[in-house]
């Protein structure tokens, strides 16, 4: 008699239809009604969005096929993220995906590249990752049964347009018995006694009850907010971009199959290579920057015209106090906001979705369930906020009010804790279950110039020849492997273009 008969997620766009697909498939029809309501009228935040390869988690879950994902959401294949004049200005790394070489004899593959390499060159390291390696190459395959060759291990995720991606997932969702309703929620009922919320009223009259709520309308919060007083946690003198100019163009050269992140005097901008086209955005801070000169700034570095007018989108970085409030979870903009610097938003809602279902409630809402809940995404957001900061701070740019602010910040405890760390010997650890890997700081700490004095002392139990000539080994195996790869833009044609892909293509 407990149980949740009725789950209603207020608001569309990604978060909304990711909720949508993944309770429909997990809890089906005949565990609980779930209800979508959106409006048409009331827009999304959503552009070009590019993730990391745990998305591929999410699409084996729902069980989709990802050929017909890529095809429909005019998607492209993603090995990383290129990141250009973030410690000096000129200078550019990739942060792959998967690893870099090999761990040997118990000891891991950063000290005997900082054994070996003590004066860093940023090309040269990344010829140890096949998947940076592949995408200076422009180069793409899915993993395949090679016994130990990195063939057999390539990581990889997307970048998609994420409108189509929310059509995707509602077609997805309508088929496995969702019930999507249009209306604008104009009220919202609780009960007297308790708080929790009762049912959301829709402009036209409409009355929706429910008994658990999923708070997907964006930024305003309608319900964990607005209505429930979640409070927030504002992050901003950290991060303090709080603006971004938008606007897709068409694409000039080759897919790349990469992100791109290019600092500029008050930010950065990104380059999200789709198949019909290239999603761009300039994230700002309007505190050193005028919305005029961001905007002149945006235009003068695009490849090409905007397919349509730029718009502004405002923000504020930082994360509601409760992400789970009484009946209410929130989701994706409504919990919180991190710029995209690093594509972790889809994952962020992949991982709240995923963790929500395994402490799904029922009519009790056990608090100790909600208080978990409350404290894991708080725990992943803080270091999520703490990877992108180390962008921020590790910067040698002295060329703006802004990079000298950033620069010279102070910065939390943990983020301070690791970069001390890694300054000894070059050693960096994963904590518990945060996202970010021990590859990953590696790749953003050398990247922007944070070079360690020495290298872990355990690396000697390797003789410096024969450290060289398993490096060496390594070094060919990768450009092998990398060679054997098809180009991007092939492997999508002969897989998994879409129609926009074909009819570009067909006119050339």
């Amino acid at each position: 008699m407990d149980r949740i008969k009725k789950v209603v997620i207020a608001g569309g766009g990604t978060a909304g239809w990711m909720a949508a697909a993944a309770l429909s498939k997990i809890l089906g029809s005949k565990y609980c009604e779930i209800e979508l309501v959106e409006s048409e009228s009331i827009g999304t935040v959503g552009v070009g969005e590019s993730t990391i390869p745990q998305i591929n988690t999410f699409n084996r879950t729902l069980g989709i096929s990802e050929d017909e994902f890529v095809r429909e959401t005019n998607a492209t294949f993603k090995l990383g993220i290129e990141f250009i004049n973030w410690g000096q200005v000129g200078e550019r790394y990739i942060h792959p995906f998967g690893t870099y070489g090999l761990d040997m004899a118990g000891v891991s593959f950063h000290a005997y590249y900082l054994k070996n390499h003590p004066k860093h060159d940023h090309q040269l390291l990344e010829n140890y990752s096949l998947q940076a390696h592949a995408a200076r190459n422009h180069r793409f395959m899915r993993p395949v049964n090679a016994g130990n060759s990195p063939l057999s291990k390539i990581a990889y995720a997307f970048q998609f347009d994420s409108g189509l991606y929310a059509k995707y997932l509602r077609r997805f969702s309508e088929n496995l018995g969702l019930k999507r309703t249009e209306g604008q929620i104009v009220d919202v009922r609780q009960n007297v006694e308790t708080g929790f919320i009762e049912s959301i009223i829709l402009k036209d009259g409409q009355v929706i009850e429910g008994d658990l709520f999923i708070d997907c309308t964006g930024f305003r919060g309608l319900l964990i907010e607005q209505t429930l007083k979640s409070g927030f946690t504002d992050w901003s003198h950290w991060l303090p971009c709080d603006s971004a100019v938008v606007a897709p163009c068409e694409r000039n050269g080759a897919m790349l199959p990469y992100t791109r992140a290019t600092a500029s005097q008050a930010g950065w901008q990104w380059r999200i290579p789709l198949q019909h086209r290239v999603g761009n955005g300039h994230v700002y801070s309007s505190s050193f920057i005028s919305d005029e000169e961001a905007l002149t700034h945006f235009l003068e570095n695009l490849e090409n015209e905007p397919l349509q007018d730029p718009r502004v989108i405002r923000f504020k970085a930082g994360m509601r106090n409760k992400a789970w409030k009484k009946n209410v979870v929130a989701l994706g903009l409504s919990g919180g906001f991190v710029e995209p610097l690093e594509s972790t938003s889809i994952h962020s809602i992949q991982h709240s979705i995923a963790r929500l279902l395994q402490m799904f409630p029922d009519k009790s809402f056990n608090q100790a369930d909600i208080d978990r809940y409350n404290r894991l995404t708080d725990f992943e957001n803080e270091k999520i906020r703490d990877f992108i900061i180390l962008h921020y701070c590790a910067t040698q740019r002295t060329d703006s009010d802004f990079w000298n602010y950033t620069r010279t910040m102070d910065i939390p405890d943990y983020l301070a804790d690791k970069i001390n760390l890694f300054r000894s010997y070059g050693r960096v650890f994963r904590e518990n279950e945060e996202l970010f890997n021990d590859t990953s700081w590696f790749a953003v700490m050398m990247g922007q110039n944070i070079t360690p004095k020495s290298y872990d002392p355990v690396a000697d139990v390797l003789t410096t020849e024969e450290t060289t000539e398993r490096l060496n080994n390594i070094l060919k195996t990768i450009e092998t492997s990398s060679n054997y790869m098809p180009k991007h833009e092939d492997f999508i044609r002969e897989n998994c273009a879409s129609e926009a892909f074909l009819k570009q293509h067909a006119a050339v």
